[in-house]
């Protein structure tokens, strides 16, 4: 009788516990000393450890070695080796001095095979020099908004102690350049051929075969940065950038933080562009608009808290022409948690504004018309 009191407690105490809500977030967790994970499109971050510590990079530097190359509009011209690229330390593509190859070539050897003579000799043909393409580099972090990074060289080599970055800055460079084609077209590769047959080379990064939902990304490892990792992901309309600094477990992290990412969030389109209804104002009553839809990523959760605000200019006793009244009248903001997730600047529709006008006076000239007679035989 004891046992039989016994087990009906502990399986009480089992359905009690299954009943209690569980944090899914505290319970995952990643090897790397610095990671993050973040929506590609909003920069919405779904996951984070100590994203902001600056650490070195390793070979994820040709990243923005890689893009520099593709915008410099350079992609078709030959590429004449100097002496210097052929003897760069470490992982190589094999280049020789004095040899032609054109620069997408070299870029796929920068990517796919993380060619550290690939990175050299792109340096050389885009910068000018290794120090004047090293300024290039920094300039443009510095656009796109990488507030903890320095780059010291175009192959993240560990000869300078002063090079580095951080998790969340490589991620926001990676969402820099997977809006260009031609990046995401190189990043994504598998086997790559170069124009004069001389070198077939195959991705490095084990992801692209690993991971079903896998669309590119770069690999890297010095003795002193350890693994480091970068890869993106597309699921349906979700698309993820996951970042891994220090990571002896980078490829099973990066699946995890995207199974993760896709089984808790998704694209959720909280406004469409074109003209806002329900608005109270008779004078902007069918007459503003955005003219860009507002998709965020959320959880099922998150859906039932997004909240809309719209704050509109009071309209003015000047305003009685159309071309009187601003374009932008004024603001869309998305709240979440008392936090502003995204914003859309309202506008007006001066040619709403004409046809009504213009429809008004139409109908007072048919009453005036009815009212005198005018157009009456007799």
């Amino acid at each position: 009788m004891r046992n039989f009191k016994g087990c009906v407690l502990l399986i009480v105490a089992f359905l009690l516990f299954m009943n209690i809500p569980q944090k899914v977030e505290g319970a995952f967790s990643v090897q790397a000393q610095s990671a993050i994970l973040i929506e590609q499109n909003t920069g919405r971050i779904l996951f984070e450890k100590d994203p902001h510590e600056k650490m070195r990079i390793a070979s994820i530097t040709k990243i923005m070695t890689a893009i520099l190359a593709i915008e410099s509009g350079k992609l078709d011209e030959k590429v004449k080796v100097s002496s210097r690229a052929p003897y760069t330390e470490g992982s190589s593509i094999y280049l020789q001095e004095g040899q032609e190859i054109t620069l997408r070539d070299l870029v796929y050897g920068l990517m796919l095979r993380s060619g550290n003579d690939a990175a050299v000799a792109i340096a050389e043909y885009v910068g000018g020099s290794l120090e004047g393409f090293v300024y290039l580099m920094n300039q443009k972090a510095e656009e796109i908004g990488m507030m903890n990074t320095q780059f010291r060289n175009p192959h993240g080599l560990d000869d300078h102690n002063d090079h580095y970055s951080t998790a969340y800055d490589m991620a926001k460079l990676t969402q820099y350049a997977m809006r260009n084609e031609e990046y995401r077209e190189i990043s994504s590769t598998k086997v790559h051929k170069t124009e004069d047959g001389k070198y077939v080379w195959r991705n490095k990064n084990k992801m692209l075969n690993l991971y079903e939902y896998s669309t590119g990304g770069k690999t890297g490892y010095t003795k002193l940065a350890k693994r480091t990792l970068v890869s993106t992901a597309s699921n349906d309309s979700l698309e993820l950038i996951a970042v891994t600094l220090n990571d002896s477990d980078d490829w099973n992290d990066h699946m995890n933080m995207f199974n993760r990412g896709f089984s808790l969030y998704e694209n959720v389109l909280i406004k469409k562009d074109g003209s806002l209804e329900k608005i109270d104002d008779p004078f902007y009553e069918k007459k503003i608009f955005i003219d860009r839809e507002i998709i965020y990523p959320l959880t099922e959760e998150e859906k039932e808290q997004v909240k809309v605000d719209v704050s509109l200019l009071k309209p003015s006793d000047q305003w009685d022409d159309p071309e009187d009244v601003p374009e932008k009248v004024g603001q869309l903001a998305v709240i979440l948690n008392d936090e502003k997730i995204a914003e859309r600047a309202i506008y007006f529709n001066h040619e709403k504004m004409e046809q009504e006008q213009k429809s008004l006076m139409d109908h007072f000239r048919a009453l005036f018309s009815i009212v005198t007679g005018a157009g009456q035989d007799g």
